[in-house]
């Protein structure tokens, strides 16, 4: 059984997962930036190799013989913001900052100088006449992009994980409040019927003037047991119970001739075994008919007290089937999964435990299934219940 302690661990792992996760993209990205780096010096270097030849070329017109290829190394540079400037800071020429700021404020580009002495240092320019300039630069608008985003992603990261963990922990005690609520409601609608009977088996007693015939001391006999039975139920859901072989046609035989004589006589259930026949599985009785009366009265809800009940069982060499089935309202296909979710229900007064207790007792203590085999609209549904033949070990 999950514990929230094995929760608490798996949580933890999920939220170490999701930094190594973030701590991986941050060492990586801020690899690709290093190269990037590199590259962007190269290009900031050949371009001021090629505006030292170009300029040799005009006071030198036979040192080179190519000036448009020089022009072309020059301007192929649309990403890297630069500021030729000489040695005085007087700004001689600038790439690919926002002429329209240039235009508007005179000192946009002395900032953007600064930024760039900050940065990088300059790459010197000597011409054969040892005048000296000096490019700046800083890094493109990509690097720049680069660098932060793995910030950014992290602090997206633990923002996602910080609200999920919220939202799992505000779900959680909100499910939890609902399933006490509805187990508070389970157990009162549980001792309801017999204590019901009890009452009216007193009623009876003092009518009667203290005489208890064989019929009310037999209806006494089954309010007490079931009375027995529901303390037993209880008491097995948070521990450890142990499986027992049992004949699986005595379990249901008991469970419906308890519920028939409660039941509205419109309300007719339909279970034949087949006489002296077995069909064991291991089983926790007190469960298991906890899960038959569940189905049963989820079918009576279906029928709304107007309708058939059938209960059929068959068997392979490996599984035990129970089939339960009502000529109620049907269930969309939609919803085949949905209605065994803790909450879930379409009464008005119901709480949604039901099927999901049934699920939990025959999945979980029985290693068993339970689904809609077959359901529809406006005809009923049969529910499915397989339990396995071969023993197994008791739930941990």
């Amino acid at each position: 059984m999950i514990n929230y302690q094995q929760k608490k661990y798996w949580k933890l792992i999920l939220l170490n997962f999701a930094i190594l996760i973030s701590i991986g993209s941050l060492v990586y990205t801020r690899y690709l930036v290093e190269d990037l780096k590199k590259d962007q010096y190269k290009t900031v270097s050949l371009l001021a190799d090629a505006y030292t030849e170009l300029i040799s070329s005009f006071t030198d017109p036979e040192s080179v013989h190519d000036i448009s290829f020089l022009f072309r190394i020059i301007m192929s540079n649309e990403n890297i913001p630069v500021i030729l400037a000489d040695t005085n800071d007087n700004i001689l020429e600038f790439r690919n900052l926002d002429s329209s700021i240039v235009l508007k404020d005179s000192t946009y580009l002395k900032r953007q100088l600064a930024s760039m002495k900050k940065q990088y240092p300059p790459i010197p320019i000597t011409f054969s006449n040892h005048q000296v300039q000096l490019i700046y630069y800083k890094n493109s608008k990509l690097i720049t992009q680069l660098t932060i985003y793995p910030y950014v992603q992290l602090f997206l990261v633990i923002l996602f994980v910080l609200v999920s963990y919220f939202a799992f922990n505000s779900s959680r005690k909100y499910e939890q409040n609902k399933v006490w609520s509805g187990m508070s409601r389970e157990t009162a609608h549980q001792l309801g019927t017999p204590v019901s009977s009890l009452i009216a088996l007193k009623e009876n007693i003092k009518l009667s003037g203290g005489v208890i015939s064989a019929e009310l001391l037999d209806e006494f006999e089954k309010d007490t047991k079931r009375l027995e039975l529901i303390t037993d139920r209880f008491s097995k859901i948070g521990s450890i119970p142990k499986p027992e072989i049992r004949n699986i046609y005595e379990l249901i035989t008991e469970s419906v001739n308890y519920l028939k004589p409660r039941l509205s006589k419109r309300v007719k259930i339909v279970f034949e075994p087949e006489i002296n026949k077995e069909i064991t599985a291991p089983v926790i009785p007190s469960l298991f008919d906890w899960v038959i009366e569940n189905l049963c009265k989820n079918a009576i809800n279906a029928i709304e007290g107007n309708g058939e009940i059938k209960i059929n069982i068959t068997e392979n060499q490996k599984n035990v089937f129970i089939d339960i089935s009502d000529t109620g309202k049907g269930i969309p296909k939609s919803k085949f999964r949905t209605i065994f979710k803790a909450g879930y229900t379409t009464s008005q007064r119901g709480w949604g435990l039901g099927l999901s207790l049934s699920k939990r007792i025959i999945e979980m203590f029985h290693k068993g299934k339970i689904f809609v085999k077959d359901s529809v609209l406006g005809k009923g549904t049969t529910f499915r219940i397989v339990l396995r033949k071969k023993p197994f070990r008791p739930l941990k």
